[in-house]
């Protein structure tokens, strides 16, 4: 029976403890998870703590020399960094210069000149092209629901518009509300949160977003600003779209629409049956919809594919292996750029913005 590879989880922040051990436990069967890395040896302690449940061998690393013991570790294939957006990129390139292949958490970076500084840097220090393995884990694009819905897009013939609204839940009893990092970064939580509804969209419509012209504001005083964005976009096919994010709204809905000449899709975020996922709907020309309900596994989806990326790249040593394009560090990278360009424009009262090309 071939080793099983072996992987630490540098993070033991909320959530490492909800998502990430758990998901990772679904998977259990593919890899060994040697070390779980915090800043602080009580907060890797206490997410080991959960994690021996599944994984009883585990075991915590803190600090500088925590992170140095798992950056010299040979036996270490991969590694998971679910930190602060201001320092991951800093600890990804230093496990990748390491020969370490990296899943990173999202947002990608925090701004586009860290992206750019990144993406040079990374070049760097690869020994073939994608070696080692970058990804940025953005789920969304691992949900079946997207999945689903691009595919009903290239049926609904020429694309005539496209709508996403956000209404978010960002309020005090989110647990992510009281996350410092989050409000001490430029962008706040409409970065942070809106690389998400901005991979669904991108991945929905199969096509880039080109310019936006946004105007921004400031109302939640509880929250960074800006918490409110409404933006103008046009995408490379030439169509235009709208995209309305409020991060903290006392009614939540969230909405991806794509209106086109022979039909339209929809993607609603709910709960069928106790369970919490997407709807997707298809709504033809003669009147009909059909709709089917997809329940939230994108997580699980993302991390399975990155454990077979890097025993195939670990066996295809020197020989070049493609991995998963949904994960790449250039992908969640284009995320930020859509939302990084609305956010100028916001600041410039609405001025067109065009979009970074990554």
């Amino acid at each position: 029976m071939a080793t099983l590879p072996q992987i630490a989880v540098l993070g033991a922040g909320i959530f490492v403890k909800t998502q990430y051990i758990p998901r990772l436990a679904e998977i259990s069967h593919l890899f060994c998870l040697k070390y779980i890395w915090s800043r602080s040896e009580e907060s890797s302690r206490g997410a080991v703590e959960i994690a021996k449940q599944h994984f009883p061998g585990v075991e915590c690393k803190w600090g500088d020399q925590g992170l140095n013991d798992i950056v010299q570790d040979s036996s270490l294939i991969g590694t998971a960094v679910v930190l602060a957006g201001q320092v991951q990129v800093d600890i990804s390139l230093k496990l990748l210069k390491a020969g370490k292949h990296v899943i990173q958490e999202k947002p990608a970076a925090t701004s586009i000149p860290e992206i750019e500084t990144a993406l040079a840097s990374y070049k760097s220090v690869c020994t073939n092209p994608g070696q080692p393995i970058w990804a940025v884990a953005e789920n969304y694009r691992f949900e079946p629901a997207f999945v689903e819905s691009k595919k009903l897009v290239a049926g609904v013939g020429d694309m005539m518009n496209v709508q996403v609204i956000i209404e978010g839940s960002m309020n005090s009893s989110n647990p992510y509300f009281s996350s410092s990092w989050r409000r001490n970064f430029e962008g706040g939580f409409i970065l942070d949160m809106g690389v998400h509804f901005i991979a669904g969209l991108r991945m929905m419509v199969g096509c880039e977003v080109t310019s936006v012209s946004a105007i921004t504001s400031h109302i939640d005083r509880s929250l960074p600003p800006p918490d409110i964005i409404s933006s103008n976009f046009k995408l490379e096919n030439g169509c235009s779209g709208v995209f309305v994010m409020v991060v903290s709204s006392s009614s939540p809905k969230i909405i991806w629409r794509v209106v086109g000449s022979k039909g339209t899709v929809q993607v609603e975020r709910g709960k069928v049956d106790g369970k919490h996922g997407y709807l997707v709907s298809l709504y033809s020309a003669d009147g009909q919809c059909k709709s089917t309900f997809h329940p939230f596994c994108g997580v699980h989806e993302e991390l399975k594919f990155f454990i077979h990326d890097i025993v195939q790249a670990n066996l295809k040593q020197g020989n070049g292996y493609e991995a998963e394009p949904r994960s790449s560090f250039v992908e969640g990278a284009r995320d930020v750029a859509v939302l990084e360009a609305m956010l100028e424009s916001g600041s410039k009262g609405g001025t067109l913005v065009n979009v970074k090309k990554f």
